[in-house]
Formats: structure tokens, sequence, C-alpha cells
């Protein structure tokens, strides 16, 4: 009897941890006002008002899966897709995540096109190829558009396997993201081309834009998503040790480009049917096996092959796996970018067209408000002084709407304008104001933080 009770106990007390609001249930970003998706054409730097609503609609959860209602759809403007005339559609998508992810012991799960994973706005996460790879019998690319189809069809497996990141650059929109069939997604760190130390890619400059979050190399990166196998994601910085000590550092990808000018091994060395040579055309780092992993023992800051590590963080103060989006000293985008090749745990996540199980709505309460607030935010305001527009940059990631307002001197409100929670940036269009000192200041319930501008003619 008394080992009966004890068991009871115990799992009672399981059953109590499940179901307590983690991070997996309260670290999204819902959409409380109603906002709706915009995007750009070619050509036209308005903004085209689009009738889906960002951001989370709706989250979910049982004691061992949180469900997550959205359609795709981030708070910040999508596009123009050079060369690609897609948009950004609803997917109208319920994401199921595992609450209780697990080491995987067993044959590893890789990674696959497609959604591997979910951005806390409910944008979806690939990996890091774009569906083309080589055919060495035809000595020619096959799959993805304008290519005859790969041996085995879609999935198979192939020898050399296209970098989304290199190869399709010149399609990501400033968020460094694109749609596939109109569901929009990002192969890597969400945060704006504009933003990176080395910009490397100018659609920012045609068509304002921004992204999730924006990289802030003084404090832990936020928690910007989960993966298929239920461990959480974060941005590229974190504690320089494991155990959230050693300050902030920037996480480090333990992959590496290989010494080669010829593709004729794999990465662990076995030779295989050849791709096409080291070239302008095709340079090191265009296809997936160019990289091989080199361990780092001692250095906590270098993930391990999966992208990821053990550690402390702030939403997790016991400790817990997780990747991070991995960014090189330039804050470009370094292999293999979220997650992969292979997953950590054991993939579980996964689109559902309907919930069979019985589920709690998860409602934010005042102190889950007030936990994942944006007390801490602060924000730069540019040009200054400006003739035509001022924007407005928040640092870090919004997990609520920021309300930006514009003064005179006198102290009389001229403009408001709402930032969105999970976007970073709003304008000024100042053309028609007089010349002269005017105070920004932005008000989230209590928080205020304000500016002084300055408008010239």
């Amino acid at each position: 009897m008394l080992k009966k009770s004890i068991l009871f106990l115990m799992l009672s007390s399981c059953a109590m941890i499940a179901n307590a609001q983690g991070p997996e249930i309260t670290s999204w970003l819902l959409n409380n006002n109603g906002g709706l998706g915009r995007h750009y054409v070619t050509g036209n730097s308005t903004p085209i008002q689009d009738a889906d609503s960002v951001n989370v609609k709706t989250v979910l959860y049982s004691a061992n899966w949180v469900y997550v209602r959205a359609n795709g759809v981030p708070s910040y403007i999508t596009g123009p897709f050079t060369g690609n005339p897609s948009i950004t559609t609803s997917q109208n998508a319920i994401f199921k995540i595992s609450r209780t992810p697990s080491q995987n012991t067993g044959t590893l799960n890789p990674t696959t096109g497609g959604n591997i994973g979910i951005f806390i706005n409910g944008v979806a996460l690939f990996d890091f190829r774009d569906g083309t790879a080589w055919n060495s019998t035809t000595n020619s690319p096959c799959g993805g558009p304008g290519n005859p189809p790969c041996p085995g069809g879609p999935g198979a497996a192939m020898d050399w396997n296209r970098d989304a990141i290199p190869a399709e650059r010149g399609g990501f929109d400033c968020a460094k993201g694109h749609p596939a069939m109109g569901n929009y997604h990002h192969h890597q760190n969400p945060s704006a081309f504009n933003l990176d130390l080395n910009v490397i890619s100018t659609i920012c400059n045609l068509y304002a834009a921004d992204g999730l979050y924006v990289i802030d190399s003084t404090t832990h990166s936020p928690l910007i998503g989960y993966a298929y196998d239920g461990f959480p994601i974060y941005g590229a910085y974190g504690y320089a040790d494991t155990n959230g000590t050693g300050g902030i550092t920037r996480m480090k990808s333990g992959y590496h480009l290989r010494n080669i000018t010829t593709r004729t091994t794999s990465p662990t060395g076995v030779t295989v049917p050849a791709g096409p040579a080291v070239s302008t055309t095709y340079p090191l780092g265009y296809y997936r096996e160019d990289y091989e992993y080199i361990a780092a023992p001692g250095q906590q800051d270098v993930l391990d092959e999966h992208n990821g590590r053990f550690c402390i963080t702030p939403e997790y103060p016991n400790g817990i796996y997780c990747y991070f989006a991995t960014v090189d000293a330039n804050w470009n985008s370094a292999y293999p970018y979220v997650v992969g090749p292979t997953f950590y745990g054991t993939k579980t996540g996964v689109k559902v067209t309907s919930i069979t199980e019985p589920v709690t709505v998860y409602t934010p309460t005042t102190a889950s408000i007030n936990e994942n607030s944006n007390a801490n935010f602060s924000f730069n305001a540019f040009p200054n002084p400006s003739s035509e527009f001022i924007a407005v940059q928040f640092s870090g990631l919004l997990r609520e709407d920021i309300t930006v307002s514009l003064y005179d001197i006198n102290g009389r409100k001229i403009q408001d304008q709402i930032v969105q929670a999970g976007s970073t940036i709003g304008y000024f269009d100042v053309r028609t104001l007089y010349a002269g000192e005017y105070i920004l200041k932005c008000s989230n319930n209590e928080v205020v933080g304000q500016k002084r501008v300055s408008i010239i003619r």
C-alpha cells in the first residue's frame, strides 16, 4: 500500500510539472490586437495590406503537447522576393510540439525539406536545403524550380545538396525569409540583413523592413522558437559557460569549410560520385557536404554537431538542451544556421489538421505578461536629423506592442505609431512638419523611453 501511495504521488507530481505553464507555453507571440500581415511587391516601396492575422492565434496544451495555431504570417513586412512572384499566404496551421523532449539515443533523425520547427511568431523554420541537388550522372543540377527531378524523386538521398543560404540569397527579403508556395519561412537567423555588421544583401535599401529581433551582443539572445524535437531555439548569443556564467558570447558553429577543390569525397572521407568542382559558379559552401564538423573539447561556446548544447538560459534556469541560430563574427548566417543536419532529440513535432485530445487554452495572466514584458527595451532613432522619414529601431525582441509617439517641443502630440510584437521598427513621415526639435516617446504600459530628434529643411 505504501509503495502504491508513493507511486501515486510521483505520478501526480509529474502531471503537475507537465501541466505547469512553462516557456513552451508562455513564450509564443499572441496576436492580441488583430494585427494583419503586410507585404511588398517589386517596384513599390509602399506595403500592401493583407487579410491574414499575424503571429500566433491560439496556444493550447495538454500534459505532453503544446498546440500552436498560426497562419505563418509575421508582423514584419515580407517581400519582395526577387525573381519569385510568390507572396506570403495563410497556412492556417496547427503545430504540435512535445512538452517533454528527450535526447535521441538511437538512430538520429535527419532534418528534412519543409518545416523542421516553428518560430515564436508562428513562422516556419526550414533547414539548410533548398530542394536542389547535383545529379552526378547527368553532371547537372536536379530538383527545385527549373530543373529536372532528382533520381528517386523529392527527398531521395543525394551526395551533393545545395545550401539555400548562398544559393538563394538574392531571393530573400530583408528579414532573410521567403515563401515556398506561400509558406513563408526562415532557413537562418531571422534578423534583418541591414543590421548585420557586414551587410551582404542590399534588399533592405530598397524596401524598408525588419525581422523578428535585433541581435544584441551584450545580452543573452531571446528564445525565438522550438524545433520539431521539442527543444528551444535561441538567437546568436548566450552565456559563455553552460552553467550560466562567464559573461555573454557569440555561440559558434562547430562546422568548418573543408579544404577541397574537387567534390569527390564526403565529409567523412568516403569516395562518392563527383559533384561540380569548386569554382566561382559553385563556390565552397554552396553545398552542405562542403562542411565538416570539428569538435572543440573544452570550448563551451562551440556547439555540437546538432548546432546546440545543454546549458542554462534565462527561461530554463535548471538547464535544457538548446539550439542557437548561429552567425559568424560579422553576424552573417553560419552553417548549419539553426538545427542540423540531425536533430538532438527524437523528432515528434508535426503539423496536424485537428486536436484529438483534451486541451487547455493558454490565457496570459498579469504575472506572465509582466514576465514577458519589454521592461528593458531600448531604441534608436535614425536618421537624426532628418528631412523626410525617421525610423525607430528597437533592440532585442518585442514581446508586446509598443506605442511610439512624436511630440513637438511644446508637448503637443503629432503622430502615433504602433510597433507590433515580433517586429522591431516603425517609421514617421516628417515631410510635412516644420523644422525644429521634436521628442519621440515609447510606451508599454508603465514603461516609457524617449529621445530628442531634429527635423531640418
